[in-house]
Order: structure tokens, then sequence, then C-alpha cells
């Protein structure tokens, strides 16, 4: 009996010793760590999200609204997925909200039709996270203008640290900092004339682009097809139409006859042509070989006779231009071209701009080619090598419209009140315009090649392009470029539509539908 009581005491002690033993454990060795678990079980930090700005067209209309998104974070990849207000809130009601996180993103009032010009939002990718500046689930401007005044927009976040109970309830405040909102950015841009462009091109692949010719101020830059900003899809991302390619300035394509206007003003300026210069044209031109035809004599059989340039320009007669181009030779054709921005990258306000392709002999002989009279033809109807985009061309015929001046096109409403900072007057002579000018309203003029504008009012000065560029079934690109009215023009429209056919068939009844829009809101 004796010795089962010394066993329960011996077995008594080996306890309590043991029990000291964890209690010392407990509460020296592991007391800092668990303290500091209890106080982070009974302490939470929350993020307050700051709205971002808003962005406004030139008539303040709202192009987008601040929205919440919730979103749970993936526990196997660390990546977030959108869930809907009611997944949340049932989270929240188990106090399941350990990976769940709220942020202000995006609805674009929109949609397709200013996709390519505002942008998205987009999460933080990993290489982005790991430079420090974001971290992983924050949301950041993907393309267009939320991509390029992403740190305008955005916004400082601010944050709350408050006392919760054994249940996660919250019962004090220990501090917060208010998020401080994003700054609101005004565009130039009519975001109704913009949704009517979108919608004339029918979903064809393809670009408008509207300005003011006075300032630069950019009315309309869509691009077609699009994406829905709003529901950003893996499918959308590998469509092979390309709904996320921005044509109007990020897609490069000879011009066609619309680079007459170049040709002709360089023409007239280097004292190679004036307005009693007349040339015969009997439907081709031969070299050697080779025949170089105008369009007219290759479709109907038909020529043009005796011409002068502003008749030329109208009928869009290419063996007049082969011959000016031949006067003036590629080198300075190519300097001409660039001094209408051709050749480099207008500085819009947006990523992914090209600056397309300006070929001259130097280019060619540094790449080991040689320059043939054949390259000098086509580059001086807008073919060969030559590469532009919807906006340069757009560009291009605003010099004219204003009179000689290249303006840098402007998306930022604020800059278009620093009245010409923006511009640079080409120094062209008054016949010069005048004679350019008399050609492109011939255009949209009985006889000219833009029939659908020859009863259109107020008057529009044109020109048509139709632009080879190698497809195996003979396609071409269609080309539209246009501004009204003739005193003091107000805007200037040009339409591209990729493998559309001929400009006067395709791009000019979509012109002719978005100056009806503007004089109709005018």
């Amino acid at each position: 009996m004796k010795n089962r009581i010394y066993l329960f005491y011996g077995l008594l002690a080996i306890g309590l010793l043991f029990l000291l033993a964890r209690l010392f454990e407990l509460q020296i060795i592991f007391g800092a760590k668990n303290r500091a678990l209890a106080e982070g079980n009974r302490i939470k930090k929350e993020i307050l999200p700051a709205p971002r700005g808003i962005i406004y067209d030139s008539q303040e209309r709202e192009l987008v609204r601040n929205v919440p998104i919730y979103r749970v974070k993936k526990e196997e990849n660390g990546e977030y997925v959108v869930i809907s207000r009611e997944e949340a809130l049932k989270l929240e009601a188990r106090g399941e909200t350990e990976n769940l996180r709220v942020d202000i993103g995006r609805n674009y009032l929109y949609g397709e039709a200013l996709a390519h010009l505002l942008g998205y939002l987009g999460e933080a990718n990993k290489e982005e996270v790991a430079k420090g500046q974001f971290k992983l689930g924050d949301l950041l401007g993907r393309m267009g203008i939320e991509e390029e005044y992403d740190s305008y927009l955005r916004g400082q976040d601010g944050g709350e640290i408050y006392e919760v109970d054994a249940h996660g309830e919250k019962i004090r405040e220990i501090g917060r900092v208010e998020p401080t909102p994003g700054c609101n950015l005004y565009l130039t841009i009519d975001a109704e004339l913009s949704k009517t462009a979108y919608e004339t091109l029918e979903g064809k692949p393809g670009a408008v682009v509207v300005t003011n010719p006075q300032n630069g101020a950019v009315l309309v830059l869509v691009s077609s097809p699009s994406f829905n900003p709003n529901n950003i899809t893996s499918q959308s991302l590998t469509d092979e139409s390309l709904p996320f390619f921005n044509r109007a300035i990020s897609g490069s394509y000879p011009p066609g006859s619309t680079f007459k206007i170049v040709t002709a003003t360089a023409g007239l300026e280097e004292g190679k042509i004036n307005a009693e210069t007349t040339y015969n044209d009997i439907g081709e031109i031969r070299v050697g070989d080779y025949s170089y035809k105008n369009w007219y004599f290759t479709q109907y059989g038909r020529t043009e006779g005796l011409i002068n340039v502003v008749q030329a320009i109208k009928r869009s007669t290419d063996t007049f231009f082969y011959k000016v181009g031949e006067w003036v030779g590629p080198t300075r054709l190519a300097a001409w071209a660039e001094a209408f921005g051709l050749g480099q990258k207008t500085e819009i306000s947006l990523p992914g701009e090209v600056k397309g392709l300006v070929p001259s002999p130097d280019l060619k002989e540094k790449n080991g080619e040689r320059w043939f009279l054949g390259n000098t033809y086509h580059f001086a109807i807008g073919q060969g090598d030559l590469l532009t985009t919807p906006l340069q061309v757009n560009m291009m015929t605003d010099v004219i419209a204003s009179g000689g001046n290249l303006c840098q096109p402007l998306l930022e409403k604020e800059r278009t009140e620093d009245e010409g900072k923006n511009c640079q007057n080409l120094k062209l002579k008054p016949t010069t315009l005048r004679l350019v000018k008399e050609g492109m309203i011939g255009v949209c003029s009985s006889g000219g090649t833009a029939f659908p504008f020859f009863d259109f009012q107020p008057q529009v000065a044109c020109k048509t392009g139709t632009a080879e560029f190698g497809d195996p079934e003979g396609k071409t690109h269609a080309w539209l470029t246009a501004f009204a009215p003739l005193e003091n023009p107000e805007v200037s429209v040009t339409v591209l539509v990729e493998k559309g056919g001929e400009g006067s068939y395709v791009a000019a009844p979509i012109a002719k539908k978005i100056m009806e829009g503007f004089f109709q809101h005018e």
C-alpha cells in the first residue's frame, strides 16, 4: 500500500515539474511571441483604397465611374479572383475576411467605343510588385489614358487600425488616415461623336480620328474591332481580330492617294510646278519594260488628258504625281513628308504609338538596296515603303486646313488653352495652300472622287485614298481624310478601313456620317 502511495506522489511530483517547465517555456521563453500573436488577434489593419480620379470629355460628361470591386485571394497561387458583393458579405458574416480585398474599380460608361482611348484597370504583375512600388493585387492603369495618367489619377490609399473582440467585431478605432482621392482629368474628346464614329465603322477593322485643325484638339480617336473594358476575358485577349490593337496610333499603313497632298505641296514649294503647269495624261508612263498606270486607265481604260495640279488632286491622277515626284526627287519628297509629321511619333499622350516609315534613297542604301525611279513613282502616290498611322494622316490634313500649321494632337483640355504652343508654322506659300485646298474642294465636288460628299453642306475639302499593300487577293485599304467648313475649318475627319476596298465607296460614307454628327451637334 505504501509503495502505491509513494508511486502516486512520485508521479504527481513529476507532473508538477513538467507543468512548471511548460509554464516557464510559455511565459519566459515564448512570452513575447505569444503576446504578439494575441495582440495580432486583437488588432486589425485595413487598407482604405483611394477613389481614382474621374475622366471627363470636352462637354464634362463622365466617361468613367468608380465602383467597389470585391476580390478573394487564392491560396494556391496568390492571385485575386473577383466575387460578387453578396459573396463578400457572406464571407464577412462568417468572419472569413483574411483573404478578402475591397478595391475601387471602374465602370466605363462608353464601353467599346472609348476602350482604346481610355484603357482599363489590371492587377499589378510580379515584376511590378518586385520593384516595391505596388502590392500584389493592386489595380493599375493598362493601355490608353488610364496607363498614361496612372499616377495622376491614382490618389493615395489610406488606412485604419482598430481593435476587435474574440468574435472579430470592432471594439474601437485606434488610428485612421483618410485616403486622398486621385485628380480628375478633362479631355478634348467628344464622347457622343466618338460613339457615332465607332458605330458607323460597324465592326470593320479600321480607325477614325477627328480633330480641331486649329489647335490639334482630338475629338475622336476610335479603333475597331474593340473590347469591353468592363469585362476583360482570356478569350478577348487571344482573339485573332486583335481587339486590343489600337489601329489609330499603333497601326501603320500605306496612305495611298491621301499622300498626294504632300506631293503637291512639295512640287509647289520646290518650284517644280505652279498653277500654270499642265501634264497630258495618256493613262500610263512607260519606263523601259515597266508601265506605271493611272487608276482611271486601269479601271475604265480612260484618260484625263491635259490637267493641272488642282485637277490632278481632284481626279487623283497618278501619272501627274509620278512626274511631280520625279521632278522634286525622292530626297526632297522625304524631307517634305517629315515636315508634315510623317515618319515620327506625334507624341500624343497615349502609350503604344508607332512612328511609321518615310522611305528615302539613303535609307535603302543603308539596307543594302538600290533606289530606282519606280520607287520614286510609288512613293509619290503614297505606296511602296511609305507607312503612316491614321493619326498622322489626320495631322497631315490639318496642315492644309489650318493654313500651314503642324499641330501636335492634344488630348488634355487644359493644354488647348495655351493657344498655338503645340503648333509649328511650316511657312507654306499662300499660293501653295490655295491650290492644294482648291484641289481638295474639287475631290468633294461634282466630278471629284469622293461622290458621297457632292451635295454635303457645309462644303467639304477632302482626299480619297485606295492603298495597295501586297495582299495576295488584291485587297486595298480604304482612306478618306477631310475638313470643313472651308473658311476657318472647325473639324477634320480621317477614316481608315483595313482591306476595305476603295476610299470613295467605303471610307467616304463613314466620314460623311461623322461630319453629319458633328455639324448637327454644333
